[in-house]
């Protein structure tokens, strides 16, 4: 397989396992959106990693495999192309991208699938797609210009220019560096104190700010309000307010 689940105490780790460079070919793209629906309806995985291994996230799609491509192929397989991409943004869990080395092109696309993303200090993100007379595909010009904002997305998509991690963090397209060797570390301990945590809230969390989103204000406050109160029938509303009461905050044990 191109891209395995692992899952241990309440954390799946969706790993990427195509050498060199784990190039995202129509296979693993296919296997991406598999094991997405997987975790999606597990309830054994709490919290998500996506993650390529110590050397490279994913340094983009398989040009070779795209090359023979004609328009009628592409026309034929652009939407199993985003929607791969897509079921990743839309596990309903907190999911954290593990990055080393290169992410770019779909990898950076696939990063940007996250809810938030961890980057090694050597890490290089960038959509060089307009090199190759292209543009991004996979989500791309629309997940980019809502994390960083439309003029910054422009240029990185413009120029097709790599970025290392400390600008990726500048600008926004990371959350935060590390050493290297930490990356997955930092990672896990992200996802495993939010696998402890509240599922249908967090649930709620994330549903309320990636549809508010794409929605106009008073939407976006329905959704927040019919979620706010719904979460009122859940036992995690009655353990988390119970505690407080009884032992202070952040003290509470969810099931």
């Amino acid at each position: 397989m191109t891209v395995n689940l692992e899952v241990a105490d309440g954390v799946g780790t969706i790993r990427l396992d195509r050498p060199p460079m784990n190039a995202l070919d129509i296979a693993t793209q296919d296997r991406l959106r598999e094991l997405a629906t997987e975790v999606t309806h597990r309830e054994d995985v709490r919290a998500v990693i996506l993650y390529g291994g110590e050397k490279v996230f994913a340094a983009g799609a398989d040009i070779k495999e795209m090359r023979e491509m004609d328009h009628a192929a592409m026309v034929a397989r652009s939407r199993d192309l985003q929607d791969s991409f897509t079921a990743v943004a839309r596990i309903p869990k907190p999911v954290v991208a593990a990055v080393t080395g290169y992410a770019l092109g779909g990898g950076c696309e696939l990063a940007l699938c996250a809810d938030y993303r961890i980057a090694a200090e050597n890490a290089k993100l960038g959509q060089p797609e307009i090199l190759l007379g292209l543009i991004p595909g996979a989500g791309g010009t629309q997940r980019l210009s809502r994390l960083v904002g439309p003029s910054k997305a422009k240029d990185l998509i413009f120029t097709g220019r790599m970025v290392r991690a400390e600008e990726a963090l500048a600008l926004g397209l990371v959350d935060r560096v590390v050493p290297a060797a930490e990356v997955y570390e930092q990672a896990h301990a992200w996802a495993s104190r939010l696998a402890a945590g509240p599922a249908i809230a967090l649930r709620a969390a994330k549903e309320c700010v990636d549809a508010g989103l794409e929605a106009d204000i008073d939407t976006g406050l329905a959704i927040e309000r019919n979620w706010f109160a719904g979460l009122f029938a859940t036992e995690d509303r009655e353990i988390g307010m119970r505690s407080f009461v009884e032992e202070g905050p952040g003290k509470a044990k969810f099931r």
